[in-house]
């Protein structure tokens, strides 16, 4: 017999960790609670952080707490987080490769724990490896050694399945490829009443839990925990999926538990089958022939994948920890991976198929994949795309924008503009391929002639950023979506969190209000970037210079943020007005605006609106209609948002589009239709508001950067340089007036209706006697009489 450890398992019946390349993975592992509340603090070392880390960032705001006064408490925990052995980023240890037997204590992992790291090999990136080679030279074997420079692979998470017979020797299977998708805890396709376990801690520690990358509240044993544990008197411990129909079951994923306070995770698990939920069958060796041990997790945040020795058909699966954190519970989350198999009776309900009736290119793509896929596009409507890069990222891939429009390449006097940006965390990967879908079907539409499409490019100038941050998403692309865990790629390549990355104009405009200073002597609109921010030591990301450039470039008027982790639409202000508030009601002066915007999105999204569905992972927001504003749920200090609203004309929110971050291509399909029509009614609402063109009276020529003021909202826009404007407002009746320098002023009120606008509401402007006399000097003419007249009227007057 083989070695027996000291936990009681049979060395035989452990089945080793599997390394898996994303190449080798189906598309959704081989490729990726609304956004994580972090400051611009780059990670202290790369890879998932352990709970540790988010319990020492509590108090600078990383995770915001419920309560404020807990922060002094959370930096005197962060102070005595225990101490690390086990590295991170890794691939967790075999239990036959351990030191100790898993039923010993596991080291805890903290912050300053790192990766561990190759061997060094050459300096030019490459490393050592030695060959045998056969040199046969007059029947004699002469053996010889040479060095080969490889370069080295990306970070593995899996490799394929080894198991150990007893006797020692390796048994090697035939090379597997887990073709299966998940079965879709983690995107909620399967409910909670298809969950079950032996018991339960806590209702928040329930199965329904036990979803992959789910993401507790701050809160221990509230309704909102991170993972299903079960009791600590269970001997037995099992999690059940009901897949409700016969299903081929390839592999498992599992993490540990997601807390801020208590470090949970198994470390080894067993896996059973069932077609009854009564008879059970379980998943064995190929040498032994008796039931496999899978080696689980050594972490709380670290996905491993592990591969099933044969795929197995049934109903119904489950987990049985073995072993687990010593001194911990046996917690965890996990994910599934499982094909629907036929069933020629018709004996179980017909499976939901996840499809589109639009012919697009449904998968993930990569940098290079992209840019191809957008080249196809403009080849294939040329009168109405242009692609353009507005710069580069980090590690120099550049950020291409797709541009639709029936005049692509030229503002159009009275045309306004707007744009849609993806991918500004890289691992949140739905809004990238949403942009991709979205101008595959404008360009098809159009040229079937689809009258709503027709007009929108013809109404409206579309610019389309797929991804802002292209350097995280390949890191995320290479991990795999189920393998990356809920952060790894959300940085850009320096570790800036390009949402936290913009310049603080909410402070210094808050300051100026507090001193009676606004609109008067500090403008309400258009301010500044302030000195330290455009310093050459300042940590400002190229990724985040490139998009102010082009936001200074175009007068855009709408815009959406697409994220990912949550089913929600956020509001400006994302940034709480009393400082250190975790979380704080905080509106514009055009509240009623957003909550307009946000609302046309939520209020035509498929999935926000699903009556039936559950909570992503810690709060409900489909009890205020899936929408929020943003300081009320955490606030982001430096938010393209507030950015956006308070340096130029853009109105902009955020959309979290789907639990899933990095969902599966085969729930693409299923995906674009939840938010396909969003995505168009959204675009449309730049028609809802005033918009016009402010002239002088004299020339008709548009003068350019004129302000337009609205009575009652403390909130101005500006006029592009032909003199054109767009103001969003709701149905409504206001007072508007138009000014610039050497221009009288001129009011007039404009009505809004709930038809479909926008409202003209034109404007001409008389020069004043100072503005006519600088003109008429700088171009040496002679002053004419009643010009005279009037400035010694105003002369007059002063004296």
């Amino acid at each position: 017999m083989g070695r027996v450890l000291r936990s009681g398992i049979p060395e035989s019946e452990v089945v080793p960790k599997t390394e898996t390349q994303g190449c080798g993975l189906p598309e959704k592992l081989g490729v990726g609670q609304g956004r994580m509340r972090i400051k611009s603090l780059p990670p202290p070392f790369p890879g998932p952080q352990p709970a540790g880390y988010r319990l020492g960032l509590l108090y600078s705001g990383y995770v915001t707490p419920e309560r404020g006064s807990r922060r002094r408490l959370l930096l005197a925990l962060a102070t005595f987080a225990p101490a690390v052995d086990v590295g991170l980023g890794a691939p967790s240890t075999s239990v036959l490769g351990l030191a100790s037997p898993a039923t010993t204590k596991v080291p805890v992992p903290t912050p300053h724990s790192s990766p561990a790291q190759p061997s060094a090999g050459k300096e030019n990136g490459t490393s050592e490896q030695h060959v045998r080679i056969r040199v046969i030279k007059k029947k004699k074997i002469v053996m010889k050694k040479r060095k080969k420079l490889t370069r080295p692979t990306p970070p593995v998470t899996a490799r394929p399945s080894v198991t150990t017979s007893p006797s020692g020797t390796l048994d090697l299977p035939e090379k597997q490829e887990p073709d299966c998708p998940p079965l879709g805890l983690e995107s909620l396709r399967v409910s909670d009443n298809q969950l079950d376990a032996s018991s339960s801690q806590s209702f928040g520690l329930g199965p329904h839990r036990g979803r992959l990358n789910i993401q507790s509240g701050l809160e221990d044993g509230d309704l909102f925990d991170g993972a299903w544990c079960a009791e600590q008197q269970d001997a037995e411990p099992w999690l059940q999926v009901d897949a409700r129909h016969p299903t081929r079951f390839s592999g498992i994923i599992t993490q540990g538990r997601n807390s801020i306070w208590r470090y949970d995770w198994v470390t080894s698990y067993k896996v059973q089958f069932s077609n009854d939920s009564r008879t059970w069958w379980g998943s064995k060796n190929r040498s032994s022939g008796m039931d496999a041990v899978f080696p689980a997790n050594s972490d709380p945040e670290t996905p491993v994948l592990n591969l099933l020795p044969e795929p197995q058909v049934a109903r119904f699966i489950r987990l049985l920890p073995q072993t687990w954190l010593q001194g911990g519970a046996s917690c965890l989350r996990a994910e599934i991976l499982a094909c629907p198999v036929s069933d020629p009776n018709g004996l179980f309900p017909e499976v939901p198929m996840l499809g589109s009736s639009d012919s697009l290119d449904f998968r993930h793509h990569d940098y290079k994949a992209m840019r191809k896929l957008m080249k196809q596009v403009n080849e294939q409507c040329p009168n109405i795309t242009r692609i353009y890069s507005i710069g580069k990222s980090h590690q120099g891939l550049k950020l291409y924008v797709m541009e639709m429009s029936d005049q692509p390449g030229e503002h159009e006097l009275g045309e306004p503009e707007v744009r849609y940006v993806a991918g500004m965390h890289g691992n949140e990967a739905l809004g990238r391929e949403l942009l991709l879908l979205l101008m595959q079907f404008l360009c098809h539409e159009f040229l079937r002639g689809d009258p709503r499409v027709t007009r929108l490019l013809t109404e409206t100038r579309i610019h389309l950023l797929p991804s802002m941050n292209p350097d995280g998403y390949e890191t995320a692309f290479r991990r795999g979506s189920e393998l990356v865990g809920w952060a790894e790629g959300r940085w850009n390549h320096q570790g800036i969190d390009l949402n936290h990355n913009f310049a603080d104009l909410n402070t210094p405009l808050w300051e100026a209000e507090d001193e009676g200073l606004v609109p008067d002597t500090v403008p309400n609109h258009h301010l500044p970037l302030p000195t330290y921010y455009t310093l050459p030591n300042a940590t400002v990301a190229p990724e985040t210079w490139a998009v102010i450039k082009w936001m200074q470039r175009i007068p855009f008027v709408l815009s959406a943020n697409l994220h990912g982790g949550e089913l929600v639409v956020s509001y400006p202000f994302d940034m709480t007005r009393t400082p250190w508030a975790a979380r704080e009601l905080t509106p514009t002066p055009d509240e009623a605006v957003f909550r307009w915007l946000s609302t046309v999105y939520a209020g035509t999204n498929r999935a926000m609106q699903d009556p039936d569905r559950r909570p992503c992972h810690s709060q409900d927001f489909s009890l205020y209609g899936s929408i929020i504003n943003g300081a009320d749920w955490h606030t982001v200090p430096g938010s393209m948002n507030d950015f956006s609203y308070l340096h130029t004309n853009c109105f902009e929110v955020t959309v979290e589009l789907s639990c899933d971050k990095f969902p599966h291509e085969n729930e693409l399909p299923q995906e674009w239709e939840n938010n396909k029509d969003a995505l168009l009614t959204y675009l449309e609402q730049v028609r809802m508001g005033i918009a016009g063109v402010v002239r002088d009276k004299d020339t008709e020529l548009g003068i350019a950067d004129a302000v337009i003021s609205v009575d009652g909202i403390n909130h101005d826009v500006t006029t592009a340089w032909g003199g054109d404007y767009w103001r969003l407002l709701t149905p409504g009746d206001y007072m508007v007036t138009a000014s610039a320098e050497g221009y009288h002023t001129v009011t007039r009120s404009c009505r809004v209706t709930f038809e479909e606008g926008p409202v003209p509401c034109n404007f001409r402007l008389t020069k004043t006697p100072k503005q006519r006399l600088r003109e008429l000097l700088a171009a040496g003419a002679k002053v004419p009489p009643d010009l005279r007249r009037r400035l010694e009227r105003l002369r007059g007057q002063k004296n």
